[in-house]
């Protein structure tokens, strides 16, 4: 099997393994009984906003992020996932062709984010993140001035729609003069 096939296949399988696990965590309301799963207790009823983290408190669990951007994360990485070999066009958005941005546009519109429309824009969309905090998930932004975005996988690898007569594919951070990095 060639290098690349495996490397698509390692990553493949963690991205369903973090989808299913964030798709199964399951949250009940504080005030609530948990159910004999052993569901956690949320303390804050105020989750559901972007601003307020949600701390979870189980066993051992502390959850620094609100569940529904964790779900929503997750899904969002699977989607750009499964466009792995879809071809490049410029200016298109999908959902069967797609330029860099137009991926990031369409892949967040699927989980009800709509990010601006172009890589420059999108480079201001979210929270600054610093390279050495990149988690999986994450836009990754490339040259200067930014012209290009990439979703980041983990393992120093991102996804992307790169150029004319290439499809979306997984590549290497390395690979191209990283500008900065958006959490959404």
């Amino acid at each position: 099997m060639p290098t690349h096939t495996a490397r698509f296949l390692t990553i493949r399988t963690a991205v369903v393994a973090v989808t299913a696990a964030a798709a199964a965590f399951a949250v009940v309301p504080a005030g609530t009984t948990p159910a004999a799963s052993g569901a956690a207790v949320l303390d804050s009823p105020a989750v559901a906003t972007a601003e307020a983290p949600a701390v979870v408190t189980g066993p051992a669990q502390v959850v620094s992020t609100p569940v529904e951007n964790v779900a929503s994360k997750a899904s969002v990485l699977s989607i750009v996932m499964s466009k792995i070999g879809a071809p490049y066009r410029y200016g298109a958005a999908g959902p069967s062709a797609f330029d860099c941005s137009g991926l990031m546009y369409w892949a967040f519109k699927q989980v009800g984010i709509t990010l601006p429309r172009t890589s420059r824009a999108q480079s201001t969309f979210g929270t600054p993140v610093a390279k050495s905090a990149l988690q999986p998930g994450d836009l990754v932004f490339f040259y200067k001035p930014v012209s290009h975005v990439a979703m980041y996988i983990g393992n120093g690898q991102v996804v992307h729609a790169s150029t004319a007569g290439q499809p979306v594919k997984i590549s290497s951070l390395a690979s191209m003069p990283f500008s900065g990095a958006r959490r959404v």
